[in-house]
Formats: C-alpha cells, sequence, structure tokens
C-alpha cells in the first residue's frame, strides 16, 4: 500500500493498494464493488475504507463482521462517517483484548486498511497483538522485508495515481512466487470517491506495462 500525495479535489489521487489472492481466496458477504464469484482478501468496511489482510482467513472474516458492525453504529449515532482512525483504534483495541481473555487466542492476522477523510488517504497497518501503526507506503506479510526495501527507493508523495499502481504491483513482484496476472492479484484504490477494487480487464491493462 502507498499514498501519493494530497492535492486540490479535482487532482485528488488518493491511495493504491495491491494485494496477491494466491491462497486462501473468499467471497465478500456484502461488496457492492465486488465482482460475483471473485475471490478476493480486500473488503469494503464503509464508503470510504477498505481492508486487507495477511493471516488466517477465518479470523480476517470475524475481523471484517466486527470492523463493519462498528463503523455502522458509529454512522447511526453521529449520522455520520467514521474516521478511518478511530475504525483501526477501535478494531486494535478488539484485537488486544483477545491477547488477554482467557479461553481465546489472539488473532492471527495481520491488517492494512486505507481510508478517506479530511480530503486525503489515511493508511494503517493493525498487528495482532493491537498495535497499529499510521504509513505512507508499506508492505505486510510473505517477504514483506523484501517490499519495504523496494518501497524505501521507489516510493515519492509526487506519485500520481498510475504511477502508485505501477509502483505497488512492482512492489508485489519484488515477493511473488509464479507469474503474476489478473487472476491472482488485486488492485484496490482509496480515494475521494470511496473505496473501489479494479476489475480484471483494467489490473490486465497495468500488468501490460510493468517490465
Amino acid at each position: 500500500m502507498l499514498l501519493p500525495r494530497y492535492r486540490p479535489a479535482h487532482r485528488r489521487s488518493g491511495l493504491s493498494l495491491e494485494r496477491s489472492r494466491d491462497r486462501d481466496g473468499e467471497q465478500a458477504e456484502v461488496d457492492p464493488v465486488r465482482r460475483a464469484q471473485r475471490p478476493t482478501r480486500s473488503r469494503w468496511l464503509r464508503t470510504h475504507i477498505g481492508m486487507i489482510y495477511s493471516g488466517m482467513g477465518p479470523d480476517y472474516r470475524l475481523l471484517v463482521k466486527q470492523a463493519r458492525k462498528i463503523a455502522q453504529n458509529y454512522f447511526l449515532t453521529y449520522r455520520e462517517p467514521i474516521p478511518t482512525s478511530q475504525l483501526v483504534q477501535k478494531i486494535a483495541t478488539v484485537m488486544q483484548e483477545y491477547t488477554q481473555s482467557g479461553g481465546v487466542r489472539p488473532f492471527g492476522v495481520s491488517l492494512l486498511i486505507c481510508g478517506w477523510d479530511e480530503d486525503r488517504p489515511y493508511l494503517f497497518q493493525c498487528d495482532p497483538s493491537g498495535a497499529y501503526f499510521a504509513w505512507k507506503a508499506t508492505a505486510m506479510g510473505k517477504n514483506a522485508i523484501n517490499g519495504k526495501t523496494f518501497l524505501e527507493k521507489r516510493y515519492s508523495e509526487d506519485l500520481e495515481l498510475d504511477d502508485a499502481v505501477h509502483t505497488a504491483i512492482l512492489t508485489l513482484k519484488e515477493g511473488f512466487e509464479g507469474q503474476m496476472n489478473a487472476d491472482n492479484i488485486e488492485v484496490g484504490i482509496c480515494d475521494a470517491n470511496g473505496f473501489r477494487r479494479l476489475d480484471p480487464s483494467d489490473v490486465k491493462d497495468y500488468l501490460a506495462n510493468i517490465p
């Protein structure tokens, strides 16, 4: 995931994220932007917030349900979307409580959560311990070290959206096993229009320009 620089409203590019789907694919229960029968790891939490994971799929699905419930309760109380940072804090609290409660085990997942608030993108990482961090760009999961090293060299706050997507795909390529194609990776974008995933045809076009 990476955050391009912030721009005036007519040029906002937002955040792009990408994720391999070569393992533990599953369908989103409630997701207006998903393709039917297409496995996915990225989930829509609210219009302006999306989330992906590394780890155990069942644990992730439970956290998705918790996050959507938290976001919905906030909206019903305040009649406005929950800020990304508040949702992250509450999810992290849930994860932290599972490290201390008897009879349950910690969640076996790490999360990346992206959102758009106050005319700018946000990106957070949540660890199984309940610790969370804000990032401008990061990698997670297998070969994350290689991905982060690559991002340190390639990331810039001056990235346009297309450049951000290309950089994200190149980062994934650093540790990808096998041939990348539109069927085994996802590309998501979070900007002023909300969180969405690119169609496979769009992903294929981006991959065609990757050396």
